[in-house]
C-alpha cells in the first residue's frame, strides 16, 4: 500500500530525467518507505527488523548521491538502526534542507508536509 508520501515521491521520479536527481528522488523513496513502514509496525522482532535497515544501507550505498543528500541518508538510516519502530516523521524531518538544496523544493515541501503529519 502506498502512502501519499511515497505516491508524490514516484510521481516526481517519473518526472525527473536520468541522473542525480533522479537517483536522489529513488533513494529518498526507499528512505520514506522503509521509514513510514517500520515505524508504523505493531510487535516487529528484531531481526527482520535490522536485516529490512541492513538491506535498505546497502542498496543506497550503490547510488551516486550527491554529498549533502548522501550524509543525511546515511544519518536517518543510522538513527534508523538505534531507534527501532519511532514514529517516522522526526527521521524524516532532518531531510528537508539537504533535498532542498540538491533534489529541489518540491521533494523538501512534501517530505517537509509529511514530517508535520507523522510527528
Amino acid at each position: 500500500m502506498l502512502t501519499a508520501a511515497t505516491r508524490g515521491l514516484i510521481e516526481l521520479m517519473s518526472a525527473a530525467q536520468r541522473g542525480a536527481r533522479r537517483d536522489g528522488l529513488f533513494a529518498l523513496w526507499l528512505v520514506v518507505h522503509v521509514a513510514e513502514d517500520l515505524g508504523s509496525a505493531t510487535g516487529a522482532t528484531e531481526r527482520p527488523y535490522r536485516r529490512r535497515v541492513g538491506l535498505l544501507e546497502q542498496r543506497i550505498s550503490s547510488l551516486a548521491l550527491p554529498l549533502p543528500l548522501k550524509r543525511a541518508l546515511a544519518q536517518v538510516i543510522e538513527q534508523l538502526k538505534t531507534v527501532p519502530a519511532g514514529p517516522a516523521g522526526p527521521l524524516l524531518s532532518g531531510l528537508v534542507g539537504p533535498l532542498r538544496e540538491t533534489v529541489g523544493t518540491d521533494a523538501a515541501e512534501l517530505i517537509q508536509k509529511v514530517a508535520r503529519a507523522r510527528r
